[in-house]
């Protein structure tokens, strides 16, 4: 073979094995498109349907209790009766004939239920079916028998964490009974005056006037008439705490009316707002 066809052979052989390796990237590329196309709806589903179920009725609870058996839940309800020292029951009373859920407090934090049985509460925890000495096993308690056994074999939430989920008009008609309590809210935005701070509307209660909350770390924008359910602390209007604490930009305009209009009232402080499914 003379120069010139071999560096004709080397030219052609070269570009053959670009041209394999580009279709070898694509082929390659196809099958990681494909795969993301597999494994991505199958994450998807794993998030939503089987390690959380979101915001729940305790009737659904008890109506279908196979179906969320070990998802997260969480639902706002009214306490109904003392179950031992750490448990309690939940009940939805404007479902009749709502079955009374157990709910088990494994969040290693004590929770006082309210007093009056008009306020409810917020309760995030796991769906099981309750055998008291699995669940004293997987969760490190100590549960007294004699209270539990009318429960056994039947649903009930492990909860990890609870609330007191008074309305809006609640608070604001009494705060004193929350100040400096976590609390979980739910209500419709109104009078929204920048980006962390706006109100929760009040319409069930006479005289009472709604709920100034303060967001100072927000994640997602809210809109006008959105239900929301917040979590946080309740606090006296104290603006110059608010302004050592967190970085508002708030302008003098903004600041002069909010202080004016709120320093004698409850701000909610909150850690964490979100679409709430429940109903306010």
């Amino acid at each position: 073979m003379n120069q010139i066809s071999n560096k004709k052979y080397k030219f052609y052989l070269n570009n053959s094995k670009v041209g394999l390796m580009n279709k070898f990237r694509k082929f390659q590329g196809a099958i990681a498109l494909a795969l993301m196309l597999l494994v991505l709806p199958a994450c998807s589903n794993d998030d939503s349907n089987v390690t959380g179920a979101g915001n729940v009725t305790t009737k659904e609870v008890a109506n279908n209790a196979a179906a969320l058996d070990g998802k997260t839940v969480t639902v706002r309800s009214e306490p109904k009766s003392k179950v031992g020292p750490t448990s309690f029951t939940v009940s939805d009373e404007k479902f009749f004939g709502s079955e009374p859920i157990l709910v088990v407090n494994a969040s290693g934090q004590p929770f006082v239920l309210p007093e009056d049985d008009d306020t409810e509460i917020q309760v995030t925890g796991i769906v099981r079916n309750f055998v008291i000495a699995d669940v004293e096993k997987e969760y490190s308690l100590d549960l007294d028998e004699q209270y539990y056994v009318e429960f056994e074999n039947k649903p009930a939430i492990i909860a990890q964490s609870m609330a007191l989920s008074p309305d809006p008009g609640d608070i604001t008609k009494n705060p004193d009974k929350y100040y400096n309590k976590r609390l979980a809210v739910v209500g419709e935005v109104e009078d929204i005056q920048d980006a962390n701070t706006f109100t929760l509307d009040e319409e069930k209660l006479f005289g009472a006037t709604d709920l100034l909350v303060l967001n100072p770390k927000p994640k997602t924008a809210i809109k006008d008439d959105e239900v929301v359910a917040i979590t946080g602390v309740l606090r006296p209007f104290v603006l110059a705490e608010f302004e050592r604490e967190y970085d508002l930009g708030w302008d003098l305009q903004l600041k002069q009316k909010i202080e004016a209009e709120y320093k004698t009232k409850p701000v909610f402080v909150a850690d964490s707002v979100y679409p709430s499914a429940i109903s306010d």
